[in-house]
């Protein structure tokens, strides 16, 4: 497991998401007036500025919109790691939902355990969730 990574700064807009992926869920905020689907969470919905929202289960499956490796000179967090993968997901659900995570081949498995050269567009994928400190991060592999 990596450790000293940048992890996200958890809000009450957030909240539900990451308890979630602690319970091994990928939660989606959505419209409780007009079932627009929110990521990120926000206060009010973009479609028809209804308040009102709940958070609905997702079944995890998507597709490889797109991806990048980064290399150093990185973050000193991620130079040890590097060169590893971030791929973007399109979710199976709504398609113009995208979640950004890392490729692994197993769901302990590191950020760079994967060849990128083996990274296509289109491949179909399902989130897995890696405790990171405090922090259940989504995750993506083969499906």
């Amino acid at each position: 497991m990596e450790t000293g990574l940048l992890l996200p700064e958890l809000d009450d807009d957030d909240a539900p998401f990451w308890e979630g992926t602690a319970r091994g869920e990928l939660l989606v905020q959505t419209c409780a007036n007009c079932g627009q689907r929110h990521i990120p969470p926000r206060p009010m919905c973009p479609q028809c500025q209804s308040i009102r929202h709940e958070w609905v289960k997702l079944s995890g499956r998507g597709t490889i919109w797109s991806f990048a490796v980064p290399h150093p000179p990185l973050l000193p967090a991620y130079a040890a790691v590097a060169p590893y993968n971030v791929i973007t997901v399109s979710l199976e659900e709504d398609p113009g939902l995208r979640l950004v995570g890392n490729l692994v081949a197993r769901p302990d498995g590191p950020i760079n355990e994967i060849d990128p050269a083996s990274i296509a567009i289109g491949e179909s994928v399902r989130v897995v969730f890696q405790q990171v400190d405090d922090v259940h991060l989504p995750r993506w592999i083969r499906r």
